[in-house]
């Protein structure tokens, strides 16, 4: 797990050196163990290391391919010495610049050296490379894990870039007629640009209205792109091209899978899952939540692995705080873990804002990714990798608008009856009918999908309104969903990216590693497959991952209906009159006004009816301050 950096100047001149060692310290926190550069021509790769499979020097990237007769053991020399041996080294053909995990490394170096392959290390960094010599980028199908990676053919004078299935490891880029820029953060970019860059309001405003974020390639800043998840970018530099596709279509892939037929054969394949993500040379803990997704991987942990000792970490906040979940995380305390627990507050949120916001480089609807934060501080003192359960919301449908998709399915296919037991059923489960009204939302026109939300955030701008509501995948694609599951399907597509974008954000901040179980393609792709009754059942969802864990996880967790995650009780900090006054502050600020965003006087009307407990508008009230503040630090 690392960072990576790269300029490709399309004018032929040579890259500066201090351009690439400025892009490497924006992003040192990435990878403080170690760090390298490669130099030739017109192309200049950055490297920093956090290093968790193998741990020595032959670790070291940018990492060349084994030139003939070369062969070296890490263990029989000082880092002086392994480095002189490796700069040696650096004829090979082709080099690498990596960030990530391929989980399945042993098996494929396996298969490479009945090929000829011969390997200086025991890293997966070289794996991949020889992969890609092997295979091309047909090679991609072949890992099980998460990356971001850029590959140049000295020959070819060819860069390929490749990111994971799902994006949960990130990758930058931004182009023009002179050079081709890329990154792991954004800000490694922005920081030897020669112009300021603007917003992008459209991302703004689908932040404003929808909550979302990443759900195309467009980034908060015009010109800076994502490459998107499960893509390819090659990139000549003589003569200057660039071009991108996707190399893996989830719905191709889930429509030849296998779907589960047992609950028992998704226990085996979850359990293969998180066997596959303890390979690690250094500590590995949990992100425990006391939901159902970080207490399944405890539990196979412990179970399975008989994992004696292990990690977990925890956000708290006090009995019967909103948010809190310690009734759920106090099930595992009679097992062997060393727990470890944090307790943010508004205090320090207050106190840590600024370096939030900077560490996430882009707004963020809510304060849960704060919490998160909070927990990957807590666990930097104790691991070097953390597993948690992003992912299984998305397959599982864990969200309870589902229910709507779910209830809209069964509606256009008329099981009318089932459609009257599950609705039943789920108002007599959650005393809601929030389930309902969402399934009447997403049968409306995508235009009254829009206006409805537009209405809900009435302290817009009418100008601004006007000028940028020009339609959105997430009111039409992923609100317009025809079924539970092609609403999991566009999930993955437009929606999973902005999760795993924030966690990458909070782990790498801290130095740390997160792994994802739950999205292993081969578990995902098999779920997807899987009918919408072994997901959805008697007003219950996750329902195959709760009888897969039968006999594991504690009866009090797997039966619980709510759904909570790394959340705070926001609404009730963003009612104490200090951070009003900071709010109201911002409201009146000159910068403020002068975006002609957000209607400061309609603003300021919706904190006092917050203040005074007439409505909850904590989410709306966090992003007039997160969208400020990162325009103060990133534009201004």
């Amino acid at each position: 797990m690392c960072g990576i950096c790269g300029i490709i100047n399309f004018n032929q001149k040579p890259v500066e050196t201090k351009q690439i060692k400025c892009m490497m310290q924006k992003i040192k926190h990435r990878g403080p163990d170690d760090e390298g550069t490669f130099f030739e021509s017109n192309v200049g790769l950055g490297f920093v290391r956090l290093s968790i499979l193998d741990l020595t020097p032959l670790g070291h990237q940018p990492m060349f391919n084994l030139a003939p007769g070369l062969s070296i053991n890490a263990e029989n020399y000082s880092v002086k010495e392994a480095n002189s041996i490796l700069s040696r080294e650096n004829d090979g053909r082709y080099v690498i610049v990596y960030n990530g995990e391929i989980y399945n490394y042993i098996e494929i170096r396996e298969e490479l050296k009945s090929k000829g392959f011969r390997f200086r290390s025991s890293t997966d960094t070289e794996v991949v490379l020889n992969s890609f010599i092997e295979w091309g980028e047909t090679c991609l199908d072949k890992f099980n894990g998460m990356w971001a990676f850029a590959i140049y053919d000295r020959e070819k004078k060819k860069l390929f870039c490749s990111r994971d299935r799902y994006g949960v490891k990130p990758f930058y880029y931004y182009a023009d007629n002179e050079q081709f820029i890329f990154a792991s953060e954004i800000p490694s970019i922005l920081s030897i640009l020669k112009r300021r860059l603007k917003p992008n309001n459209k991302a703004i405003f689908d932040y404003l209205v929808f909550n979302r974020t990443d759900q195309t390639g467009e980034t908060f800043f015009e010109g800076i792109k994502k490459l998107q998840h499960s893509s390819i970018l090659a990139v000549s530099s003589q003569p200057s091209a660039i071009s991108i596709k996707r190399w893996y279509e989830l719905r191709s892939r889930v429509s030849l899978a296998e779907p589960f037929n047992s609950a028992e054969e998704y226990r085996e394949l979850f359990s293969s899952s998180v066997g596959l993500r303890l390979r690690s040379d250094v500590p590995v803990g949990v992100c425990l939540s006391g939901g159902l997704d970080s207490s399944s991987i405890v539990s196979v942990l412990l179970k399975d692995y008989n994992k004696k000792d292990l990690n977990t970490f925890s956000a708290i906040y006090g009995k019967n705080e909103s948010g809190d979940e310690s009734e759920y995380i106090d099930e595992f305390k009679s097992k062997p873990l060393s727990m470890h627990f944090t307790s943010p507050t508004l205090d320090s949120l207050m106190e840590d804002i600024s370096l939030f916001v900077k560490a996430q480089a882009e707004p963020v609807p809510s304060t849960s990714p704060y919490a998160q934060f909070k927990v990957m501080e807590l666990a930097r003192n104790n691991v070097v990798v953390t597993l948690d359960g992003q992912g299984a919301d998305e397959s599982l449908a864990g969200y309870h608008y589902f229910f709507g998709f779910y209830f809209k399915d069964l509606l256009k296919r008329l099981r009318l009856i089932k459609l009257l037991n599950e609705s039943s059923s789920y108002i007599t489960n959650h005393k809601s009918i929030y389930g309902l009204r969402t399934g009447l939302y997403f049968m409306m026109p995508k235009s009254i999908r829009t206006n409805l939300r537009l209405k809900e955030n009435s302290y817009l701008h009418q100008d601004f309104q006007d000028k940028y509501n020009t339609g959105s995948v997430i009111a039409n694609d992923l609100y317009g969903s025809g079924s539970l599951n092609e609403a999991l399907l566009n999930h993955f597509e437009y929606k999973l990216e902005h999760l795993l974008k924030w966690e990458d954000r909070n782990s790498m901040h801290f130095s740390l590693e997160a792994r994802v179980p739950f999205l292993d393609y081969r578990l995902v792709e098999r779920t997807l497959a899987t009918g919408s009754d072994l997901i959805i059942k008697k007003g219950t969802t996750k329902q195959l991952l709760r009888e897969a864990m039968n006999g594991t996880l504690p009866e009090k967790i797997k039966f619980r209906r709510d759904k909570i995650g790394f959340d705070t009780p926001q609404d009730k900090w963003f009612r104490q009159k200090r951070f009003v006054l900071l709010v109201l502050d911002h409201l009146n600020s000159k910068s403020f006004k002068g975006r002609n965003i957000i209607n400061s006087d309609k603003a300021k009307e919706l904190l006092k009816q917050h203040y005074a407990k007439e409505k909850n508008i904590s989410k709306d009230i966090w992003k007039w301050i997160n969208l400020e503040l990162w325009f103060r630090d990133f534009i201004d």
